[in-house]
């Protein structure tokens, strides 16, 4: 087996050990009034995040934090991880204004991505603008992260990001639910069925790499999937997100955190590479 071969089944098994053993015990903070994304608030911003409450911890000691740069200078090129197989469906939806952001929790079987060999089941999805994960330094408008979850805690979130061009057909079908809640912090709205299958992503390429969720308590073990193809968003549905929440206008992403010696594996199908 030459060099580049076993260095490649060698990042795969560590990175399947890893996420099998650090199961996620934590859901993501919903009472958003104990923390925020203000990097000069210095009593509850992200860089005391760790330090509000013993829970929180990882947020400033952890070791696998999210999100972070994906940096070409970092991406090891794979093409034996396989597509990001999905296999979701409507389902019944509640839209609810969180105060940091906007989430759409799925209240029946949405459907399931597969993950080396694990279907992680479709649990809620939300935004956070601008993105939280960048490219090569470059930060995005919009960053929609889909979150899913196994009977036995464990976390898998696909990203996809966005930048200002054309509406985005999925948040069409939102618009008008998330103008009931704008600026009612923890209200809900019923949106009848939705179907994820709507979402689009447009291309079968994308990073994977282990980390943790981006708000307190900030649980690793975490598989992220970002897909490689930047979308578009309307400047007037990423200001709708933003009204919606009493933000005042202000972003909702957590800094990118050290990447640790971590590695992005990035997945490119055979017949691409060239």
């Amino acid at each position: 087996m030459g060099l580049n071969k076993l260095a490649i089944v060698s990042s795969t098994i560590l990175l399947l050990f890893i996420s099998s053993s650090l199961l996620v015990t934590s859901q993501e903070v919903e009472d958003e009034h104990e923390f925020n994304y203000d990097i000069e608030d210095e009593e509850h911003g992200p860089e005391k995040w760790g330090e509000l409450h013993k829970e929180w911890a990882a947020c400033g000691k952890g070791k696998l934090q999210s999100p972070i740069d994906l940096s070409d200078d970092r991406v090891d090129v794979q093409s034996h991880l396989g597509l990001l197989n999905r296999s979701y469906r409507p389902a019944a939806a509640v839209l609810k204004n969180r105060g940091h952001d906007i989430m759409l929790r799925f209240d029946e079987d949405a459907g399931s991505t597969s993950i080396n060999g694990t279907k992680y089941p479709l649990k809620q999805l939300h935004w956070h603008s601008p993105s939280e994960h960048t490219v090569n330094g470059r930060r995005y408008s919009l960053e929609l992260h889909m979150v899913h979850q196994t009977a036995d805690d464990k976390l898998a979130v696909v990203g996809i990001l966005y930048k200002l061009g054309r509406p985005d057909p999925f948040l069409a079908e939102m618009e008008g639910y998330i103008k009931k809640l704008e600026g009612l912090v923890e209200k809900e709205e019923k949106v009848g069925t939705i179907d994820p299958r709507h979402i689009k992503r447009g291309s079968r390429k994308y990073y994977r790499y282990l980390g943790s969720l981006t708000v307190p308590p900030c649980t690793e073990g975490v598989v992220w999937t970002i897909v490689k193809k930047i979308r578009t968003v309307s400047r007037k549905q990423m200001n709708l997100l933003r009204e919606a929440v009493h933000d005042d206008f202000n972003p909702n992403a957590r800094p990118t955190q050290e990447m640790n010696d971590r590695t992005i594996n990035f997945y490119r199908p055979k017949k691409l590479q060239y």
